[in-house]
């Protein structure tokens, strides 16, 4: 991060990601958490002596990438990050990186290794405890096409696999270790341990960092950065939204005023429980604006998805500065952006795709209002949000929701959209998630919900034929939704709630289950 929020961090040791691009830097920041310790993840061209005194790390890892090393334009790693006497660990390319800065040799491999293999653990080191044991076989995951040919001065081997004989390296004196392989993937079953023990034992931090300390230091923050000045916030009713309206409350309690905009694209009943919520339970000031007419009257005749998804995010961004002018006097607006969204804002390696993304809860409302920005979960992860509702007081039904897109049922019914279709949805819909909850599954499905086909087929209802809409039903398991498969309901109930929905829902008298994993699908249908 770039945004001067390191004069606020939490008060806790703290691991340094230096990002070479790899897919999966964001999961070695998550097992670094996991263990207590705070962590964040830099693009690699952004840190240097500066950045490595205004952080204080305890220790600092080198994710891998997609780039070799043995190329001229690859990227490298400030020199400053070797002559800091902290303990380092290079991961795949990070690994390579390391040993030929510091006057190794890397070289494109004729054995290259893509998917599972198996190190084999030649000598202690004090990276190594518990199964990583001399003389122990490990499973692991690699994905490289270089590898280490001789190793800088002062390292040794202590891992060797088929394909990388300094799979596994260690420098004890300095505290520098490299290993080919990715520990931060589920597909090395005992990696998590070599990053805790990086973490809590090489670099000696505590691993006492927790939610709750997180809350305390970012109510501190947003005090700091707010003053006696008022913010509006977005409150979708979503998870990242509401806590973020919670976290903020209790930091500025009245100067924070919160903005409903109720599209008419929302599930049954979540306006009222919205209300209920936010003024009932936490007693925050809040407008609700009904503005469902305005909508369907802008999205009346509108069939394509990216269509729907502009005139819904134009149309938000209208009514929400309308009812943020009738407040007046704000000068910073809430958001509910999250790490991901920061890490995938920003290229390792800078350039073109160094663009803030658009989210789809404001849609560009900073550009338009001139606002600064008050953003409290920018340094968690949505799991990390989730035990934060909790730690707040957010009931379990609210924090463990499923996600739920900021277009709403517009993309969840294909097609042109009416105010009949979208009822019929929201009925099915309900009746589909009761019956995931009465069978005690809602928690074991990352989303679940019914889609509207425009599709109408024949069927028979007593003695009468009928001619109606055709629902389907979607569900899946997901770690973080950019991977799904389809979840394996069995048939009775599948045929008690196609059932159920049949029998209640007027207008429906079909229903199939969407079976197709992502990819080549996506969970939305739109």
């Amino acid at each position: 991060m770039t945004d001067g929020r390191t004069a606020a961090l939490p008060e806790s040791d703290r691991i340094l990601i230096v990002d070479f691009g790899s897919q999966v830097t964001q999961l070695i920041a998550r097992r670094i958490r996991e263990a207590g310790v705070y962590c964040e993840i830099h693009p690699c061209h952004k840190v240097d002596a500066s950045l490595l005194a205004s952080f204080a790390p305890k220790g600092i890892i080198l994710s891998g990438g997609p780039a070799s090393v043995t190329l001229e334009e690859a990227p490298r790693a400030d020199p400053a990050i070797f002559a800091q006497e902290l303990p380092v660990l290079g991961i795949c390319y990070g690994q390579q990186l390391m040993c030929r800065q510091l006057g190794g040799t890397v070289e494109p491999s004729t054995h290259q290794e893509f998917g599972r293999a198996f190190v084999d653990v030649t000598d202690d080191c004090a990276l190594f405890d518990g199964p990583w044991r001399r003389g122990g076989r490990e499973q692991v995951w690699m994905s490289h096409g270089d590898r280490v040919e001789a190793l800088p001065p002062g390292f040794r081997v202590v891992g060797r696999s088929d394909g990388a004989p300094f799979a596994a390296i260690a420098d004890d004196a300095r505290r520098f270790y490299g290993v080919q392989f990715h520990p931060e993937v589920v597909h090395t079953p005992h990696g998590a341990d070599l990053l805790t023990r990086f973490a809590l034992t090489v670099a000696g931090c505590h691993g006492d960092w927790t939610m709750a300390a997180f809350r305390e230091a970012e109510i501190k923050r947003i005090r700091a950065q707010v003053g006696d000045g008022r913010v509006i916030c977005g409150l979708s009713g979503g998870v990242d939204s509401s806590v973020a309206a919670v976290l903020i409350h209790e930091a500025i309690g009245s100067q924070l005023n919160c903005i409903f905009v109720d599209h008419g694209l929302l599930r049954a009943g979540e306006a009222e429980a919205v209300g209920r919520l936010f003024r009932g339970r936490f007693n925050m000031p809040l407008v609700m604006r009904d503005a469902s007419g305005l909508f369907l009257e802008r999205l009346a005749g509108v069939t394509d998805p990216e269509e729907k998804r502009k005139i819904i995010g134009g149309t938000f961004i209208d009514v929400f500065e309308e009812e943020a002018e009738k407040l007046g006097g704000a000068g910073f607006l809430a958001q509910g952006t999250l790490y991901p969204d920061v890490i995938e804002s920003v290229s390792s390696f800078g350039g073109p795709s160094a663009t803030i993304k658009s989210h789809h809860n404001v849609g560009g409302l900073p550009e338009r209002m001139s606002l600064t920005l008050v953003e409290p979960l920018r340094e968690l992860f949505k799991d990390e949000v989730r035990v934060l509702g909790r730690e707040l007081g957010l009931p379990q039904e609210m924090v463990g929701r499923h996600p739920f897109p900021g277009p709403g049922l517009a993309i969840r019914v294909p097609g042109e959209i009416s105010s009949e279709k979208l009822e019929i949805l929201r009925q099915a819909d309900a009746i589909y998630l009761e019956e995931i909850r009465k069978a005690g599954l809602y928690d074991a499905i990352w989303q679940a919900f019914a889609v509207l086909l425009p599709v109408r087929t024949v069927g028979v209802m007593g003695d009468a034929r009928t001619y109606d809409y055709v629902c389907a039903l979607r569900a899946v398991t997901s770690t973080d939704g950019m991977t799904a498969e389809s979840y394996p309901f069995d048939h009775a109930f599948l045929d008690a709630t196609a059932t159920r929905i049949i029998n209640k829902v007027r207008g429906i008298n079909r229903v199939v289950y969407d079976v197709t994993s992502k990819p080549p699908g996506t969970i939305e249908w739109e």
